[in-house]
């Protein structure tokens, strides 16, 4: 079945066609700014990027994933203002880098327990500004950069197709709309490349250039990195809706200006806000729940089914309501994966016109969900099957239970297998395939392991290599991989 989805550049529904000739799909998703904790609203572009990588793979492609971590150089604002956002760092008393690492880490704990799989590469920003200036360097050879009074600044003027993505022309983009007119711009359009000065002072980091000492622009972060890690042209690019302008029009133009103008990205995807009250939800407004606040409440299940509810594409409004009846939804799910595994715990018999029509009933909404998610994500018509799906099974174990109807446990088993390649690709319901009904939450277990970890790692440092290793070692029996890295260790099931 063909993998077709809707495209923000050519505003159209297109079928997925590997842009290389390896059949790998290329995908760059912009990542967190780690400044704080993660709202819910920015964890659904990442809950649907995963809904997304999960698709890919069932539909049998290879996939390369890269997404990079902001810890430097986001202003506070979208244009060329502000300050920076890593200021937080004086206000928790903190270093930079203790508070992006602090939020990072969060972050990716937050990821994990809402099933989310890691990208294959995560580059952090401030590991890779050497590559940043060398881009900037090159756009500035090739005549699309300027350096203005301290700044270097890409000439919009230099590249005509500016403004494709967002569907404006030039002259009506002004990125300093809202704030005092940049003297130092040719263009109204233009923007950053690198700052060595500002309209404030309280840049932390800084590298030396031969512009003088400063600091990227937010733009430039994502070109330098996607490029060189998923080459000129890629596959897919993911985020916000409110990301389309400037974020990744800028990206459009500096990357395909220091390509000799290849196409950047072959598909530009970007969901929805979530609401308040049919408003969006951002920090500026001061209207967002934070996601560790969230999951005190509610399981991660839970939130992420909700934020995979309807088409990613359209606004989503929060509510506790919401969230209380994707609890309830999910508890019946669960009540039919229990009745799955109870069925295939029982004495297999003979097969029988129940159980052919089971099986038939099950292949047919196997194609329907897939159709749904082949069809531009459609999440909302693919959980509509999965619950069709639970409903025969409930009809078929009252049969055996209640007309005599012996258990095919082939059927049940290829039952079984459709309904968790369900669950799996919309990242719901694990723990329940194990059997565990969710005695312990997942916090509790993710609480767990990450204490597990700490005292793994005080085994490290005070040397004593061969407690560390029996711990991973036991954890490892357990069906519990342990990952150490330099970022610090990891987890899986």
């Amino acid at each position: 079945m063909t993998l077709k989805l809707y495209n923000t550049y050519s505003r159209q529904v297109e079928p997925l066609v590997p842009s290389n000739p390896d059949g790998v799909v290329r995908m760059y998703c912009c990542g967190p700014t780690v400044y704080n904790y993660a709202h819910i609203g920015n964890l659904r572009t990442y809950i649907f990027e995963d809904v997304l990588r999960k698709t890919i793979k069932r539909a049998g492609f290879p996939l390369k994933h890269a997404m990079n971590i902001t810890d430097v150089g986001h202003l506070t604002s979208d244009a060329d203002e502000g300050d920076d956002k890593m200021l937080a760092a004086e206000k928790e008393h903190k270093t930079v880098m203790d508070i992006a690492r602090k939020y990072e880490d969060t972050f990716f704990k937050h990821t994990q327990a809402l099933n989310i799989d890691r990208p294959d590469i995560v580059c952090r920003a401030t590991e890779h500004v050497q590559d940043m200036i060398k881009f900037v360097e090159e756009l500035e050879r090739k005549g699309y950069a300027y350096f203005s009074n301290g700044n270097v600044y890409f000439d919009t003027s230099k590249f005509p197709a500016y403004g494709s993505l967002s569907g404006q022309k030039r002259d009506d983009l002004k990125h300093g709309a809202r704030v005092e007119t940049d003297e130092n711009k040719r263009n109204e359009s233009d923007f950053v490349l690198w700052f060595t000065s500002s309209k404030f002072k309280n840049q932390i980091l800084q590298w030396d250039t031969k512009w003088g000492r400063g600091y990227p622009g937010w733009h430039i972060e994502c070109s330098a990195m996607s490029n060189k890690y998923l080459g000129d042209t890629f596959d897919f690019h993911g985020g916000g809706s409110d990301l389309i302008f400037p974020h990744h029009e800028n990206e459009i133009a500096q990357s395909e200006a220091y390509t000799g103008k290849k196409p950047m990205v072959k598909y530009w995807l970007h969901n929805g806000f979530i609401t308040i009250n049919s408003e969006k939800m951002s920090k500026s407004l001061n209207n967002f729940f934070l996601v560790k606040d969230v999951l005190e409440h509610y399981s991660p299940d839970a939130l992420r089914y909700f934020l995979i509810s309807n088409h990613y594409c359209s606004p989503l409004d929060f509510s506790d309501e919401r969230l209380e009846e994707m609890t309830r939804s999910l508890e019946r799910l669960g009540t039919s994966i229990d009745n799955v595994l109870e069925l295939l715990a029982m004495p297999a018999g003979a097969k029988s016109d129940t159980s052919a029509q089971l099986l038939a009933d099950a292949k047919k909404i196997e194609e329907d969900f897939e159709e749904a998610m082949c069809d531009d994500f459609n999440t909302a018509l693919a959980s509509a099957a999965m619950f069709e799906l639970a409903r025969k099974v409930n009809i078929y174990k009252d049969a055996v239970l209640n007309k005599n109807v012996p258990v095919d446990s082939s059927v049940v088993s290829e039952v079984k297998r459709i309904f968790k390649t369900m669950t799996d690709i919309l990242g719901i319901l694990e723990d329940r395939w194990t059997g565990s009904k969710g005695e312990a939450s997942n916090k509790d277990y993710n609480d767990l392991m990450d204490l597990i970890l700490e005292v793994r790692q005080e085994c490290r440092a005070q040397k004593q290599y061969a407690l560390a290793d029996a711990i991973r070692d036991k954890l490892a029996a357990l069906g519990i991989t342990v990952e150490d890295s330099p970022q610090g260790a990891r987890w899986k099931k």
